[in-house]
């Protein structure tokens, strides 16, 4: 077995633990969540808080592991920049949506069940990558639909950790607006180096002889991801 091989092999079974601890953990498991330091010092706040609450959305994108999954297998097969561009704008449209409308709007829905939905976007495109749909339903969905309704299911995700606070409605609208700015930027970091990583890997053979055991690898862990939520939900 040659070097990069064994490179690859390594940042399957990487995803694969990183995944597998997210879920069975509690400690890795709450970085989906608001830090409790965090928490307690936002609620602290009472009027326009930007920069604050930008760092906060910073910081959730970046360890909202099934935020990041669900990314990657967005833009696994996707090689042209606009294309890259196009999905993640689609994905960014429909988590503000939803983010804004759940906290703002006052829109409330069970946590467990739509991080459990999220998991499920991950099995979901990593199905798709996979040419799932294809061989066992004989079509393809519209991937840009489902990007988009899914980045709606992601922004209530995002939004059902805020309302577990108690915030101030002084500056409201303003320190909501600056969290998702915040999770923007969170986003175009993450994503920056998930497409290093990818652009680096696509430049060897190994990359395609992969694909297919890195996308079981993503859809195992939303399973796991799935599985987690719906047994706090059903244990709650």
């Amino acid at each position: 077995m040659s070097m990069i091989q064994r490179r690859h092999i390594a940042l399957i079974l990487a995803l694969v633990v990183v995944v597998v601890a997210a879920a069975f953990f509690p400690d890795a498991a709450a970085a989906h969540g608001v830090a409790k330091r965090d928490a307690a010092f936002v609620q602290t706040i009472n009027g326009p808080a930007i920069g604050p609450f930008l760092y906060l959305g910073a910081k959730h994108m970046v360890t909202g592991y099934d935020h990041l999954l669900f990314l990657v297998g967005v833009i696994f097969f996707l090689y042209r920049l606009k294309d890259v561009l196009l999905y993640v704008s689609l994905f960014t449209v429909g988590h503000s949506i939803t983010l804004l409308a759940g906290v703002l709007g006052g829109i409330h829905a069970n946590a467990y069940i739509i991080d459990a939905i999220i998991g499920l976007s991950v099995v979901y495109k990593a199905f798709e990558n996979m040419g799932g749909f294809e061989r066992v339903f004989g079509f393809r969905p519209n991937t840009r639909a489902a990007v988009m309704v899914f980045g709606l299911f992601h922004g209530f995700g995002l939004a059902t950790k805020l309302q577990e606070l108690t915030l101030s409605p002084n500056g409201l609208v303003t320190n909501i607006i600056s969290f998702n700015v915040g999770v923007e930027i969170g986003q175009f970091m993450a994503l920056t180096m998930i497409l290093i990583a990818l652009t680096y890997w696509r430049m060897h053979r190994g990359f395609l002889a992969h694909a297919f055991a890195t996308n079981t690898a993503l859809m195992t862990g939303g399973f796991i991801l799935m599985g987690y939520q719906l047994t706090g939900y059903f244990t709650q």
